[in-house]
């Protein structure tokens, strides 16, 4: 099933970008691909640019890059444009590689994008990792218009990791190596 490739790649980016680290942005060149969905099944509204899409049943949505793997994808539209996305299963997984070439991972219970207010929430077990930062809650609140992260909730904690910016400056420097101890030599013969 064929989906319209400028709309629901940006749920994908907008969840690409929830680690704090600006300067690098999803392969900007994945929206310019074709887009593949594979589903056990879909129930969508071909007559209607306003009705729900649903698909069902190990959700694949390949992009370039960009790979979503969920159980639904819950797809509501409005004047034949994406306005709500939500992708649920035991848990949704994003994988993309960012245009500076690093790897960028996701996954939640539940993912889901408000594309009018540009806002996208993981909720359940929430993990985000780019090329080593990561951050890990219950929940994740990403404001596509203003970079804004916002992470924990009612009991639940917020666990970040994140890299130093030169690592090569921060590391310990290698061991000496040492010097290959000396050969013994050789006895003399004759006793001398």
């Amino acid at each position: 099933m064929k989906r319209k490739p400028a709309n629901l790649p940006a749920l994908c980016l907008a969840a690409l970008l929830l680690v704090p680290a600006a300067s690098a942005h999803a392969r900007s060149s994945d929206r310019n691909q074709p887009m593949n969905v594979d589903a056990d099944r879909s129930d969508c509204s071909v007559a209607s640019d306003t009705g729900p899409c649903v698909l069902t049943g190990n959700v694949v949505i390949v992009q370039g890059t960009l790979q979503i793997k969920s159980a639904k994808a819950d797809i509501k539209r409005a004047d034949g444009d994406i306005s709500y996305v939500t992708l649920t299963g035991s848990q949704v997984t994003l994988k993309q590689e960012l245009d500076d070439g690093s790897p960028f991972n996701g996954r939640a219970n539940k993912v889901d994008y408000d594309m009018p207010k540009d806002i996208v929430i993981l909720t359940g077990n929430a993990f985000v990792d780019k090329a080593g930062d990561t951050i890990k809650s219950e929940r994740i609140v990403y404001n596509m218009k203003t970079g804004q992260v916002e992470s924990g909730g009612t009991g639940s904690r917020v666990s970040m990791q994140l890299q130093p910016k030169n690592k090569d400056a921060s590391a310990p420097p290698p061991p000496a190596s040492k010097p290959a101890p000396a050969k013994p030599a050789p006895a003399k013969k004759g006793g001398g």
